[in-house]
């Protein structure tokens, strides 16, 4: 559980417990997995459809209460998870996916204690997978350039945690300038460096001094020229290595009975992870060795492509 800087962090303390309180968030849910978001008030009223239902009658209720509104429609009342939160809370600038908050948590490697550098705060979709990830013991830093997206996603954050963690800063700072921290000292070298900004290959010089040496700096874009320029500002750095980009799609399945298929509808492309390793500066020679291995690889998987598709030199037909 992360500790927080604000009394509200009995609201933490209660959602442990499972029990719904004044000015949590919470969403009801209906038959059909539409989720609706209020923030519990006491003597506030929800409405939907033609439909009511007093906050009263939510209050002291466990997490996955069935509950019943004013004409009978039947919805299921649960804290969401942060997947389903950031989806439906008030966002200044586009929020990143549950998908690519999930791989980039996992790529970029954040684990409990890590200090962490994040640019494009945004709506705090990304800051608060962050916060989680680094518990107690991380710190994570943010540079957001506007004022507005900065208010909308520390309201975010105190709305789903219940309060500001001590472990998030948030500096109304530009990245392309630099990630020097005069009044934070502690808080360098970072462990990690984490963009969601439109030019992240603008910062790579200064995740150079930044980022310790083994550190992960990884940026998300939605274009292949973003991309393009991310990895030519790596490799000309000579200080990141291991430097590899992909992009993640999601597909529902829809099971009902002996009925199985894929959704018709799907999460496609939102944008390309490129993922990089801080190491001491690559000579040419060292470079020219990265160079050539993935040459290698690239030609062993076009040999592997050749040969499932039965035009390899296994091919029995030849």
């Amino acid at each position: 559980m992360l500790s927080v800087a604000t009394p509200e962090g009995f609201l933490l303390e209660c959602r442990l417990m499972s029990m719904f309180l004044p000015g949590q968030r919470l969403h009801l849910v209906d038959k059909k997995g539409r989720h609706y978001a209020l923030t519990l008030k006491a003597g506030a009223v929800f409405e939907h459809s033609g439909e009511t239902l007093s906050h009263d009658d939510l209050i002291g209720k466990p997490d996955g209460t069935m509950v019943q509104l004013s004409r009978g429609k039947k919805m299921i009342a649960v804290y969401p998870t942060l997947g389903e939160y950031t989806l439906k809370m008030p966002r200044g600038a586009q929020v990143l996916y549950p998908k690519d908050l999930a791989m980039i948590l996992v790529w970029a490697d954040i684990f409990p204690g890590a200090r962490v550098f994040e640019a494009g705060v945004g709506s705090g979709a990304l800051t608060l997978a962050l916060l989680r990830a680094v518990g107690e013991g991380g710190q994570v830093v943010g540079f957001e350039t506007r004022d507005e997206f900065a208010r909308t996603a520390m309201k975010n954050i105190e709305r789903y945690l219940g309060g500001i963690p001590s472990q998030l800063t948030v500096l109304n700072r530009d990245a392309y300038e630099g990630i020097a921290l005069g009044d934070r000292p502690e808080a360098m070298p970072f462990d990690r460096v984490v963009l969601d900004l439109p030019e992240p290959w603008r910062v790579v010089p200064h995740a150079v001094s930044a980022l310790r040496l083994g550190g992960i700096f990884l940026s998300f874009v939605p274009t292949i020229p973003q991309v393009m320029h991310t990895v030519e500002a790596l490799e000309r750095s000579r200080a990141f290595a291991l430097i590899h980009t992909f992009e993640t799609l999601s597909r529902s399945w829809n099971i009902q009975g002996r009925s199985v298929r894929p959704d018709l509808r799907m999460i496609g492309h939102s944008g390309f992870l490129t993922v990089a390793r801080r190491v001491e500066k690559l000579d040419s020679d060292a470079q020219d060795l990265e160079s050539n291995a993935e040459g290698e690889e690239d030609a062993e998987q076009g040999w592997v492509r050749e040969t499932r598709t039965g035009e390899g030199p296994n091919d029995s037909r030849r």
